[in-house]
C-alpha cells in the first residue's frame, strides 16, 4: 500500500489488522464478563456500554483497513461508520433507560450512591394512574 508517498507493506497492515481485532475481541469479551460477575445495575451497565464500543469501533477499525489501498480504505471507512455513530447514539441512551428503570424498581443498592437526584422522582406523579 502507497500512502502519500511511503510503501507499507502488506505484512505490516497484516499485523495492525490483527492487533485491532484481536483488542476489539477482547475488550467484547471483558464486556461479558463484566455483564456476568458485576452484581449492581449501574456496574453491569459501564460493563456493557464502555468497553462494547470500543470494541466495536477497533473491529470494525480493522475491517476499513484490511482493505489494502487508500480508496479502499475510505470506503471501507463509509461503510463503517454508519454502524459505529448508531452504536454511539444507542449504548448510553438504552443504558440510560436500563439504570432509570432499575432505580424505580429498586433494584439498586442506594447505600451506595454519592448523590441520589432521582430521590424525589420515584414517587408516581397522581395523573399517571
Amino acid at each position: 500500500m502507497n500512502v502519500f508517498g511511503l510503501a507499507i507493506p502488506d505484512g505490516v497492515i497484516d499485523v495492525t489488522v490483527l492487533v485491532l481485532i484481536l483488542f476489539g475481541a477482547i475488550l467484547c469479551l471483558s464486556a461479558a464478563v463484566g455483564l456476568l460477575r458485576f452484581r449492581d445495575v449501574p456496574s453491569r451497565l459501564h460493563a456493557a456500554t464502555k468497553p462494547q464500543v470500543l470494541g466495536l469501533v477497533l473491529i470494525c477499525l480493522a475491517i476499513a483497513l484490511s482493505q489494502r489501498t487508500l480508496g479502499s480504505i475510505l470506503v471501507g471507512l463509509a461503510l463503517v461508520t454508519p454502524i459505529v455513530l448508531m452504536q454511539f447514539a444507542t449504548a448510553p441512551l438504552s443504558a440510560h433507560i436500563v439504570g432509570r428503570q432499575a432505580y424505580r424498581n429498586g433494584t439498586t443498592d442506594e447505600r451506595n450512591l454519592v448523590v441520589d437526584e432521582l430521590a424525589d422522582s420515584k414517587q408516581t406523579p397522581p395523573a399517571a394512574g
